[in-house]
């Protein structure tokens, strides 16, 4: 068991890297400090649960899902779209998995691989409801980018809109466009807007 812990702590080391691995699409739109894939992935998990539990699915395993799903990031980097169109990315995250987790004991080695498993399928609720939430995220993130002066952001907020699948995922990301981001501060703090 020492060794499998051994291989854990490894991994979890390597975890830490994204707090520092940043969103490249980002800087296409100007973004001179973008979010990191641990940022994104934080939010990306609590936006699951919270679709998730609307949606009558698992909101504990859809941000279970959430949570893991850029985690092969640490071996392939944040690879946006652009670089996608020339052959970049192409590594298959089932395989990156594997290679993450060989050697850790075998509960959570089989665990992980089937959670990477069931998020690229895309078909239980709770997959679809994880993977809303990546691209909800992103929109929210390119609003946000955007009141920062970040114009260009439009495109990504523009793609992820369109890329929603579940009616609560649609309906919110209506009301996030029609909800200004320091709404929550003004409320809190009794100021009219």
């Amino acid at each position: 068991m020492t060794e499998e812990l051994t291989q854990v702590a490894r991994f979890l080391y390597e975890a830490g890297t994204l707090k520092q691995s940043k969103r490249t699409g980002w800087w296409m739109a100007g973004v001179r400090d973008p979010e990191s894939v641990a940022e994104h992935s934080w939010r990306t998990s609590l936006i699951a649960s919270i679709i998730a539990k609307l949606e009558g699915a698992d909101p504990a395993r859809a941000a279970f899902l959430a949570v893991w799903h850029d985690s092969q990031e640490t071996r392939t980097g944040d690879v946006n779209h652009l670089a996608k169109k020339y052959g970049a990315g192409e590594a298959d995250p089932a395989v990156v998995t594997a290679d993450q987790v060989a050697g850790m004991p075998e509960a959570l080695a089989s665990t992980v691989r089937e959670l990477i498993s069931e998020y690229e399928a895309r078909e239980s609720p709770e997959a679809i409801c994880a993977r809303d939430a990546d691209k909800l995220e992103c929109m929210l993130q390119g609003i946000e980018y955007k009141a920062q002066g970040y114009q260009h952001a439009q495109r990504w907020i523009d793609n992820s809109r369109g890329r929603l699948v579940t009616k609560t995922a649609n309906e919110l990301a209506d009301q996030l466009l029609a909800t200004d981001p320091l709404d929550w501060l003004r409320s809190t703090l009794g100021e009219s807007n």
